[in-house]
């Protein structure tokens, strides 16, 4: 076989192309591999076909230098030969006549079983196919949050009976985050919805003469749902966002891992205060918007000529115990649901900074959705038992 010549440009350097050339030495398939291989070289000469699998044996002698990209080649000639069926047939492939580095370099990459994860498999795109993975992702998800919910109640029971082990100065620290730290962002939003509900009600109620029934619109609107779902929604996107953040960064940093090592439990330790710190807080910044809410309604009163005095009476008129009541109530079920998915997520998370950040995410993401959830099934329940 004669062997390509390339050339540089200067024509000062002269490399043999390389070469590959299938042919038989009698009933014997042979592989005679000739020129430089180089990265950067020429593309690979391929001559005769491989018409029996792989070849018994190997002629080098016309083979120049050569870098990783002949190892490569042959690597990717032997994982790719059709291998029989049955696994006892299987052989290791010969490797006679290659150089003694190039057989310890193959026999070492050849005993490793290829990676499914390194190799490209075409996609089913069958649309079952892809609802059995969509349900099979739900399905895990519900299994987690499932056992994750457990293990927080079984952490609870400890916390009563006095077995759970946390630093009494971490929930306080975790109540004011929760608490005094989100009553700014609590009364804007609160305040705003408010105005929004007094506006809105006041167009529509002034065409029959009955703008005094905006402080209805406002007070049950605020005490029953606005107030409850904005106050959660706002703490989904802060504090259990906030609670995924920090317990994803120590499980980068193995500080859960060393909490176990010390014997301590993670749940105890960093689920409960959280759980507890927010469980608390949920109701009183509920009743908080409530109060900010009907506040800016009043505001908007005064403004369409409603005295506050009026306005203040007509609310009180409306707004009796059983529907301020319902908002708090559900206000401790939000709250639970948004310290459970912040505190998951963060325990889920990945060992990278990446994967802290898609924690925070999905945090949020489950913790509105949740509490969205959750409300329908309130709505559902209280209309059922007529409040």
């Amino acid at each position: 076989m004669t062997a390509e010549i390339s050339k540089n440009e200067d024509d000062s350097v002269i490399h043999p192309a390389p070469c590959v050339n299938w042919r038989r030495d009698g009933a014997e398939l042979v592989l005679e591999i000739s020129g430089d291989w180089k990265r950067d070289g020429p593309a690979v000469s391929v001559t005769g076909a491989a018409d029996a699998g792989l070849p018994k044996s190997y002629q080098m002698e016309k083979l120049g230098t050569y870098d990783s990209t002949l190892p490569a080649f042959l690597l990717s000639l032997m994982r790719s030969a059709p291998q029989p069926a049955d696994a006892k047939d299987k052989k290791f492939p010969p490797l006679d006549g290659l150089p003694e580095s190039l057989r310890g370099l193959l026999s070492l990459a050849l005993a490793v079983p290829e990676e499914a994860a390194g190799q490209t498999t075409p996609h089913d795109s069958s649309v079952i196919r892809k609802l059995g993975g969509v349900t099979m992702k739900i399905g895990e998800s519900i299994r987690s949050l499932i056992d994750f919910t457990g293990q927080t109640v079984l952490s609870l029971g400890r916390f009563f009976t006095g077995k759970a082990r946390f630093r009494p100065a971490d929930f306080w620290l975790i109540l004011q985050q929760c608490g005094v730290q989100a009553l700014p962002i609590v009364s804007l939003i609160s305040f705003l919805i408010g105005l929004i509900l007094a506006f809105v009600g006041n167009v529509q109620l002034t065409n029959f003469g009955a703008n005094l029934f905006v402080a209805d619109l406002v007070g049950i609107a605020m005490v029953r749902e606005m107030g409850v779902v904005m106050t959660a929604i706002i703490m989904s996107g802060r504090t259990g966002a906030a609670f995924a953040a920090l317990i994803g960064s120590m499980k980068v940093n193995e500080e859960i891992d060393a909490l176990r090592t010390f014997g301590f439990s993670p749940f105890d330790f960093l689920v409960l205060p959280r759980f507890l710190a927010l469980v608390l807080m949920m109701p009183i910044l509920t009743i908080y918007a409530n109060l900010v809410g009907i506040l800016g309604g009043m505001l908007v009163g005064a403004f369409v000529g409603i005295p506050p005095v009026l306005y203040w009476t007509e609310t009180l008129t409306s707004v009796d115990l059983t529907n301020s009541s319902l908002g708090v109530i559900k206000s401790v079920f939000f709250g639970a649901a948004i310290a459970i998915s912040g505190c998951m997520q963060g325990m889920k998370a990945g060992n990278s900074s990446a994967a802290v950040g898609e924690a925070t995410t999905r945090a949020v993401v489950a913790s509105i959705t949740t509490v969205i959830v959750l409300d329908s099934v309130f709505a559902v329940i209280f209309t059922l038992l007529d409040v």
